[in-house]
């Protein structure tokens, strides 16, 4: 509505309504209802006023009108002209008295009606055959209705009966006047119990949504803690729900932050601080470039690469730019040759690999990835488990749901139940200690669950009947997926 303003007011508006609180709109809101209430009522009142009510008196005048004619008509026959009824006003009202016809139909003679309380009679007036006023209403304007008098087919007369709007004295200025003070009075009352109603609307309902924003503004600051209490179940609970939950999530992000920079440090500084001392002692010549030292720098080299390959290829699976190129493949070769793979490392820990797999296990996959899924959950196992144990791999497909479903089972040391529902959380390892001899950098199973999530699976984790850790991966047996992942 702003823009049809000049500018100035415009932007004025604009800025008044952008800065006012909550309460200021909702009363400017229920002022402007009740005004505009007030004025369609007064409209109508108006209206039907006009229309309607001085119409109807209107027409009740035109019968009146249509009653008297016949009278006068035949008052004149009887005397001829018409000084009979000049300067006489009590002739006059007397004709204009009508008669009661009873239900025969006939006249019965003199009797007459109450006085006339439309106030018809009073707007009459007599003119005579060249339009001058004989007797009745002096004021005739060029509105009023006009009817002739006729005697053997000639004007003698006629008849003018003006309006009842032209004849509106001071009473009814008075009443028109009384009525404007009463609807003045009437939005007074109207809007004292408007702001009164605005009070008590507003501590219902923007208490809650004042607590909110106080809290959505601690919490832009930072204060991740903060809570809001839920008082309702409406939309303003709901939302107080939200907030919490929003809040929460905010508290847990930055909690995985700040964990997530702490282990990255940590897993960076390790290594460097190792090929620091090792090139800082070549230097000296406390060390010598044999290849014993070039090993170990060779190693601590090839652990900064995995941690920055596993780091890359995480930030690019939470992003979702990690390459797929899917087609249909056979997943059972691809099992048998990663066991063979790992077999000598397992035999130097005393570890025994066994396989029960069906003769194919078809999907539609990306089978480089799906590698990458074996090698983690492969070297966790080689990691983790007592020497003397082993690691079983099984793979059945389940008919009703359609999928393959895949089982490792690794032999002691379990994993801890609270421990379980982390495992696939970046950076999470079961020791306590930050213990690189026996753990990674924990990013391999987190990288397995997106992976797992790319080809439309599920992985979890749970106790194994072996003492040991279960992992589980379901996935759609040989189902196209729509289209490959980027």
């Amino acid at each position: 509505m702003s823009r049809f303003l000049p500018h100035p007011i415009a932007d004025l508006t604009d800025r008044f309504f952008y800065r006012a609180n909550i309460r200021l709109k909702l009363f400017y809101a229920m002022l402007a209802l009740i005004v505009a209430l007030i004025a369609a009522i007064n409209g109508a009142g108006h209206y039907i006023f006009t229309r309607d009510f001085l119409g109807y008196l209107n027409e009740q005048a035109q019968q009146r009108m249509e009653d008297l004619i016949p009278r006068v008509e035949q008052a004149y026959r009887a005397n001829g002209n018409w000084d009979f009824i000049r300067n006489n006003p009590r002739t006059w009202f007397e004709l204009m008295k009508p008669a009661i016809v009873e239900h025969s139909g006939a006249a019965p003679g003199p009797t007459f009606t109450p006085s006339d309380l439309t106030g018809a009679t009073l707007r009459f007036s007599l003119l005579d055959a060249n339009r001058k006023l004989v007797i009745g209403y002096p004021d005739i304007g060029p509105d009023a209705r006009l009817r002739p008098l006729m005697q053997d087919d000639a004007i003698v007369g006629w008849i003018a009966q003006t309006p009842f709007e032209n004849v509106i004295g001071a009473v009814d200025l008075r009443f028109q006047q009384s009525q404007f003070l009463a609807q003045i009075i009437i939005a007074a009352v109207a809007i004292m119990l408007a702001a009164f109603m605005v009070i008590r609307i507003s501590g219902v309902l923007l208490q809650p949504l004042s607590r909110v924003a106080r809290a959505t503004h601690r919490l832009a600051g930072g204060d991740y803690a903060i809570r809001v209490e839920v008082q309702s179940g409406d939309e303003i609970g709901r939302l107080a729900q939200d907030f919490n939950q929003l809040a929460t999530t905010l508290e847990r992000n930055e909690k995985l932050r700040r964990e997530f920079m702490a282990d990255v440090s940590h897993e960076l500084r390790t290594p460097l601080g190792i090929l620091n001392g090792q090139l800082e002692a070549l230097e000296d010549g406390v060390l010598q470039p044999d290849e014993q030292t070039l090993r170990s720098l060779k190693s601590e080299v090839d652990h900064l690469n995995k941690l920055v390959d596993d780091l890359y290829d995480l930030s690019l699976a939470d992003a979702g730019a990690l390459a797929y190129r899917k087609a249909d493949i056979d997943l059972a070769p691809l099992l048998r040759d990663t066991a063979r793979n790992y077999e000598e490392g397992f035999r130097k820990r005393g570890l025994d690999i066994v396989l029960r797999l069906p003769e194919s296990i078809p999907l539609h996959a990306d089978g480089a990835r799906l590698q990458q899924l074996l090698n983690n959950l492969f070297e966790n196992s080689l990691r983790y488990t007592d020497r003397g144990g082993r690691l079983e791999l099984r793979c059945s497909l389940q008919q009703q749901q359609q999928q393959w479903q895949l089982l490792l089972d690794d032999s002691a040391p379990g994993v801890e139940a609270p421990a379980l529902a982390r495992l696939f959380e970046r950076f999470f390892r079961v020791e306590a200690s930050r213990n690189r001899a026996s753990g990674g950098a924990g990013l391999g199973l987190a990288i397995c669950r997106r992976i797992v999530e790319a080809h439309r699976g599920v992985i979890s984790a749970e106790a194994s009947p072996l003492g040991g850790l279960r992992v589980t991966i379901l996935l759609p047996a040989g189902l196209p997926a729509p289209e490959a992942t980027a």
